[in-house]
This record gives structure tokens, sequence and C-alpha cells, in this order.
């Protein structure tokens, strides 16, 4: 189990630059975050947001810059270890259950076995916990892709429009679940447009409508 000291993992951009297919997408962008912080990334569609989150996930290489932990110690510099990334797929195999799907998850991130009925609570899934993964609309399918951030047990959570395709009681135990993780130390970067309101959370635009 972590220690409150390892969970805390706060990160630092200097200067980032992203290019993909020889186009730059992302320029000069700097930025910090902290245990216990949100940080909401705004933008336009094709502003970067997506990359953005890749390249802090360790997906996409960064063509100039720096990606640094903080408050981690040197050993950890690997983000993959230290962070989750939760895209626009749900990553959800259609012909298992729910259940099966997070005992996957649960498997590919060393998790407790305990944490997958923790998943399911945080996301309002027990009910659907023996239903197919294809049986699910397509928010049921969204809290349940969600459910990865619980099992994975990693303090940096990087949500790609979480609020996609989910009704107002989901994105208000998404809010809450993400404020919950950030209480105990742990921090967050989420892409969004205007859906969700965290009131503690800081706003980075990227894009053309970014300012120096």
């Amino acid at each position: 189990m972590r220690t409150a000291a390892r969970f805390a993992v706060g990160l630092r951009l200097e200067d980032v630059a992203v290019a993909r297919g020889g186009r730059t997408i992302l320029a000069d962008v700097s930025l910090t975050l902290a245990p216990r912080e949100t940080l909401l990334v705004k933008g336009r569609n094709g502003a970067g947001k997506t990359t953005l989150l890749r390249a802090i996930a360790g997906l996409l290489p960064v063509e100039r810059g720096r990606i640094a932990l903080t408050n981690a110690g040197s050993e950890a510099q690997d983000r993959r270890g230290h962070a989750i990334y939760a895209g626009h797929a749900d990553a959800l195999k259609p012909a298992l259950t729910v259940r099966e799907n997070l005992a996957f998850w649960a498997k590919l991130h060393r998790a407790p076995i305990a944490r997958i009925e923790e998943a399911l609570a945080a996301l309002d899934l027990a009910s659907l916990a023996d239903q197919p993964a294809a049986r699910l609309s397509a928010g049921q399918k969204r809290r349940a892709g969600l459910t990865r951030l619980v099992l994975s047990g990693k303090p940096l959570w990087l949500l790609d429009e979480p609020a996609a395709a989910i009704d107002a009681d989901s994105l208000a135990r998404l809010t809450g679940l993400v404020k919950a993780h950030c209480d105990k130390g742990g921090a967050a970067i989420i892409a969004t447009h205007d859906r969700i309101s965290l009131p503690s959370a800081r706003a980075v635009i990227v894009g053309p409508e970014a300012t120096a």
C-alpha cells in the first residue's frame, strides 16, 4: 500500500513542445501541479488538450522541453508508474461482464481484489457488475471505463473529457471522486469544456486562445 508521502506527487512542465506527424501541436507549454490540486485544461477542439495529457502520461514523446514529477524523489521519474490516463476510449471488452473487465484491469495494475468492489461503488456500478459490457448504455460504459482510475491506485489522474455521455448525477459522482482523490494527496488534470465544476481547480487554456 502506498504511504501518504509517496501518494503526494506533483508535476512540472517547462517549455514543452509536442509534434505529431511532423506538425507541432503544442509549443512552449509550462505549468505546475501540486499534490492535492486539480487542473482543468481547456481549449477549442484540436487545440492539443489530448496531446498534452498523452505526453504527460508518457504515451507521446516530447519534442523539446521537460516534464518531471515533483514531491516524489529522484527514483519516481517514471511517469507511467505514477500516472493513469483515461482517454476517450472506454477500453471495455464487450463480451466480458463489468466485473470481469475490472478484474482484468486490477490484475494489470496489480491491485488488490477488494479494490474492485470499491471501484464499482465509486462509479455506482454495483447493480451492473454482472452485465456484459456490450449491454451497457454509452453513459454506463463511460463510468465503467473510469473505474480504471480507482483500480490503478496511482496518484496522478489524467482525464480526457470524462464528462462525455454521462448524466448530471454521474457527473456529480465523478467530481466527488476527483475531489476525494485530491483530498488524499493525489492530483488530477482534466481536459474538459465547461461541464465539470470544481471550484478549487485552476484552469489553463491551450492552443491559439492561450495567453503568454
